[in-house]
């Protein structure tokens, strides 16, 4: 794939160097001078321009990118990048870093917004993911499809231990997308039986998120944390 990451600073370097060792093919752009240090990602392309101004993104060639990934410091800026990747580039898909919480509602698709990220909520639920037994934590937010990834781990007094993947009765358009046993992930195949202490992962609609947790751990459902 070809990506486009608009922030050279240590979060876009790093995605960057992460994506190329992946093979894909990155471009860097930045605003600032002091950004563009090549040597720091020689594999990458670079461009020192404004990732928010259309004849920049031009001179990038974004409507012939994957992905266009804003990462800069500024929530105005990775708005307005995502905006216009999408809008007047078609990129495919965008993702875009939030940097402040309190901003977290603006990063949906009308402006643009395929993915957000949040350290702070991704740090949280990371948190939850790993103390919780029973609950239900959302893990990721995919806006344009209007889904969410959410984790649950099994507990034992679970009525779905025992129950095979062909057999589960989900709500809504729930889908069960993978299985972390022993620290090993692996695919939910149909005839896979749930045990206790399982990690499941599944791909939920928002409003089916409550219906889902009673399904997996019958009782009085406390709100999914966000």
């Amino acid at each position: 794939m070809r990506v486009v990451i608009a922030g050279a600073g240590n979060v876009g370097r790093s995605i960057a160097r992460e994506l190329i060792g992946n093979g894909h093919r990155i471009l860097l752009i930045d605003r600032d001078p002091a950004a563009i240090k090549t040597e720091s990602v020689p594999e990458a392309d670079w461009l020192l321009a404004d990732a928010c101004e259309l004849s920049s993104l031009e001179e990038a060639k974004l409507d012939s990118c994957d992905v266009a990934i804003a990462a800069t410091g500024d929530d105005k800026a990775n708005l307005v990048h995502s905006l216009l990747a999408k809008t007047e580039f078609g990129v495919p898909r965008t993702v875009a870093r939030v940097n402040h919480p309190s901003n977290e509602w603006m990063f949906d698709d009308t402006w643009g917004v395929d993915v957000s990220v949040s350290t702070p909520r991704l740090m949280c639920a990371l948190v939850e993911e790993a103390v919780t037994v029973g609950d239900l934590v959302r893990l990721f937010s995919f806006h344009s499809g209007n889904a969410n990834l959410v984790e649950m781990t099994l507990p034992e007094g679970s009525p779905r231990v025992g129950t095979q993947v062909a057999d589960l009765n989900l709500p809504g358009e729930s889908v069960l997308v993978a299985i972390v046993r022993d620290g090993a992930a692996r695919a939910p195949e149909r005839d896979a039986a749930l045990e206790a202490n399982d990690e499941l992962l599944f791909l939920a609609d928002p409003n089916c998120e409550k219906e889902l947790a009673q399904y997996l751990v019958p009782r009085i459902a406390r709100p999914v944390e966000a």
